[in-house]
């Protein structure tokens, strides 16, 4: 089990900040950080405020039931995919009626999985403007892969919601 980092709590309370700010509701779908994203934001007191909640769809299949991704299109290229990170993301979004939604698929490690090294990740964003995906390359073992996933996310999200200013 990893911990949060003191930088990746620290960007859940500025990404928390402006959800409240813009009056706006964040939601979460994870896959190789297993509910470390989702940890992470209700870290932060007052959280409840603006998180609506999270999903883990660790298992593929549960990627097309619970959130709604394209089974066709998980059968064609596996869950490591920037349109199933994009997909996971509008998923969780609608799930819990969120304005903001992150997602995270990819191998943690420590061996390749789905023909993608240990440390390829591709992260979700859905916001009111649309979605896109972000892929990434991260080293180390599976814990370090994990936690640099849950603060590029926490980036990612951070970004989208400070373009509102």
């Amino acid at each position: 089990m990893i911990g949060a980092s003191k930088r990746a709590v620290h960007l859940a309370q500025r990404v928390l900040d402006a959800a409240v700010e813009h009056r706006v509701h964040i939601a979460v779908a994870e896959s190789l950080t297993g509910g470390a994203l989702a940890a992470t934001l209700v870290s932060v007191p007052g959280a409840s405020e603006v998180f609506r909640g999270g999903a883990v769809t660790y298992a593929t299949d549960t990627k097309a039931s619970v959130l709604r991704v394209d089974a066709a299109h998980l059968a064609r290229t596996g869950p490591v995919d920037p349109i199933v990170a994009q997909q996971m993301a509008r998923g969780v979004a609608q799930l819990f009626g969120a304005d903001y939604a992150l997602a995270t698929t990819g191998v943690a490690g420590p061996g390749s999985a789905d023909g993608h090294d240990a440390g390829t990740v591709f992260i979700g964003v859905v916001t009111p403007n649309g979605s896109a995906a972000t892929e990434c390359h991260f080293a180390g073992d599976r814990d370090a892969v994990r936690a640099q996933t849950v603060e590029r996310a926490l980036e990612i999200l951070l970004a989208a919601l400070e373009e509102m200013q």
